[in-house]
């Protein structure tokens, strides 16, 4: 038994070495997304697998203003002020998933959303939660709100067959490009964020149409959201 000890040893060193090098990296990549565009972890999992991929960059300024306003009242009312993680908006999502809330989001802000796509995995772990937070806290520091809901919007799945991106959400769901969404398509988008394999704004259910109705109505009621979204610096 004694010679599989060494084996063991190295077998952990190795392990950590990988850890030490891999961990690191989301931070050291992270500020060259001011100026690259980036693709996320699904996407890269369904070229690997061979699965279809349908994505087209698109800059917040060539999409309909009521997009990116229908998303963060979506998603998370707080994102022009918070820091990349909203401890309330989690306590409220734990008491909400405790009393089985249909239509309660996740407690994650879109910059967490945006770390867990680009650099994670899908699922829920407390493993995947504890690396999402600070690179949440790196990318509010590191990139301006403006390019955090810029590449959130481009990387986000939006279809049931590979449509990443709001550009190919539009064209999937309404045969448009995401510059032509009214208000109450871009809600309706927006609507199914959370799981865009059960929800669909090309066939909308009762609970999207109602949440798309909810969301309109709040981003017509909170003009003032789009001031961080339109802002150019911090």
């Amino acid at each position: 038994m004694r010679p599989i000890r060494p084996l063991v040893r190295r077998l952990f060193a190795t392990f950590l070495l990988v850890m030490i090098v891999i961990l690191p990296l989301p931070y050291v990549i992270a500020p060259f997304y001011r100026f690259v565009e980036p693709v996320s972890m699904p996407m890269l999992w369904h070229w690997a697998t061979g699965a279809r991929v349908e994505h087209i960059f698109v800059p917040l300024r060539r999409m309909a203003p009521v997009l990116p306003l229908a998303v963060v009242v979506a998603e998370d009312g707080s994102f022009c002020h918070n820091r990349g993680i909203d401890l309330g908006a989690m306590r409220e999502a734990l008491e909400e998933a405790g009393a089985h809330v249909e239509e309660a989001r996740g407690g994650s802000t879109i910059t967490q959303q945006t770390a867990k796509n680009l650099f994670l995995w899908p699922g829920h772990s407390l493993v995947r939660k504890a690396l999402e937070i600070p690179l949440a806290l790196w990318l509010n520091l590191v990139l301006s709100k403006r390019r955090v809901l810029e590449i959130y919007l481009n990387i986000a799945e939006w279809g049931p067959d590979g449509e990443f991106g709001a550009e190919a959400g539009a064209r999937f769901a309404f045969g448009k490009s995401a510059r032509k969404l009214t208000a109450r398509e871009a809600a309706e988008l927006a609507a199914v964020l959370p799981n865009p394999l059960r929800r669909s704004a090309r066939t909308p259910s009762v609970l999207v149409r109602r949440l798309a109705a909810l969301y309109e109505r709040r981003a017509t009621a909170h003009p003032r959201l789009d001031a961080c979204i339109y802002a150019r610096t911090r």
